[in-house]
């Protein structure tokens, strides 16, 4: 255990710290506060001092300098300069949806009556696209909506991950995680390229990752992290898809019985029934939760749907189809006439995979934690929760 006089270095370290470290100084002396400790180690401070006298002689009184520091721990004050910046993520965000769906609209890749080629609509479209872009690039790394910052953290990743695709196009990655257009070269560009990339049936396209990172980012909170109301059937139907992912993945569910004529079968009414309630329990959990404003149970619904999407044609082979929407639809038929031991490996990959993610959505449903993000210039960022989890994002 640190001494008293380590812990009273330490917390005037914290308070006289650098921007650069500020905000992982300031959640610390937070959870401080919360357990008492913060209070403790300044009154052992103030405790060594009688009343200090000013430099015209008037005493001064320790314990509301005390309370003053300890307030304004608990309520830092927020610059003009953050709440134009969360002005501006929040219309931002909503102005660069519009800015994505020019792009996915089958319209703009299409010459008009009036003479408007659909070359011109397109550079125009980009042009908007890139500079509403930025707009919000620039907002989120001043903004403290940290919900919202997540995600707008992982729209840049995903920027990132498209960098080649993109610069085919003439759109080139800043070194500050803005984007700069050479409309020249995109006009010179198949303009199929740039439909493709931006493709809205395409669920794992560049465009439509974009826009389910925006969506996501548009119904999150406000200048600060709320808690929801308590949502037990979002949680119980996280809970037993966790449930249904391990069962599926196991391999107790495929040991084989014995059918009436004395063969080793798989027993495939039961395999079924538990693929049945796996996507049951998976449609539910985000008829419920996607409404969540919680930015854990967010990221988590995220991956999940792009985990599903990285395996269409895989869960097509056992009857498991995704709809535009990303509900699974399950066909008994074909799932019963699936080989049950390529069933069993593709869910201890994929199911298992999933349920890793479904068990952090019931922990951030249940205890109503938000997760907390940092990111780079190219979009980089870790989502934090509870210790026991942080591995398993």
């Amino acid at each position: 255990m640190m001494s008293m006089n380590q812990g009273i270095s330490q917390l005037f370290q914290g308070l006289s710290s650098s921007s650069g470290t500020g905000n992982l100084n300031f959640f610390s002396d937070y959870a401080s506060i919360k357990s008492g400790s913060y209070g403790r180690l300044m009154k052992a401070y103030y405790g060594r001092q009688d009343s200090g006298t000013t430099a015209n002689g008037t005493k001064t009184n320790t314990s509301n300098v005390l309370d003053r520091i300890l307030e304004e721990r608990k309520h830092p004050k927020v610059s003009k300069e953050v709440q134009e910046a969360n002005s501006n993520l929040t219309t931002g965000i909503s102005n660069l949806k519009k800015s994505v769906s020019a792009l996915q609209n089958d319209n703009t890749f299409t010459n008009t009556e009036n003479g408007q080629t659909a070359v011109d609509k397109v550079a125009s479209a980009m042009k908007n696209y890139v500079s509403e872009y930025n707009n919000v690039v620039s907002a989120s790394k001043r903004s403290t909506m940290t919900n919202k910052t997540a995600y707008v953290a992982n729209m840049m990743k995903s920027t990132a991950a498209n960098a080649d695709k993109l610069a085919e196009i003439g759109v080139r990655i800043n070194y500050d995680g803005t984007l700069q257009l050479n409309e020249g070269k995109l006009k010179s560009t198949d303009l199929s390229k740039v439909q493709d990339l931006f493709s809205s049936d395409d669920l794992m396209s560049y465009g439509s990752t974009v826009m389910s990172r925006l969506q996501f980012a548009g119904i999150t909170s406000g200048a600060t992290d709320s808690v929801e109301k308590d949502d037990t059937t979002a949680s119980d139907a996280a809970s037993s898809l966790k449930t249904d992912s391990d069962a599926l993945a196991s391999d107790k569910l495929y040991e084989k019985v014995k059918d009436k004529d004395g063969k080793e079968t798989y027993d495939i009414d039961k395999i079924f029934s538990t693929a049945k309630s796996f996507v049951n329990n998976y449609n539910a959990m985000f008829d419920k939760a996607g409404s969540s404003t919680n930015s854990g149970v967010l990221s988590n619904l995220a991956q999940i749907r792009e985990k599903t999407a990285k395996n269409i044609d895989a869960l097509k082979q056992f009857g498991i189809d995704v709809d535009e929407k990303g509900k699974l639809k399950i066909d008994e038929d074909k799932f019963k006439k699936s080989d049950m031991s390529q069933v069993q490996k593709f869910f201890k990959d994929y199911g298992s995979s999933i349920g890793t993610n479904a068990s952090l959505v019931d922990f951030y449903m249940r205890t109503k934690a938000n997760a907390g993000s940092g990111y780079t210039s190219t979009g980089a960022y870790s989502v934090q929760g509870n210790s026991r989890f942080a591995g398993s994002i």
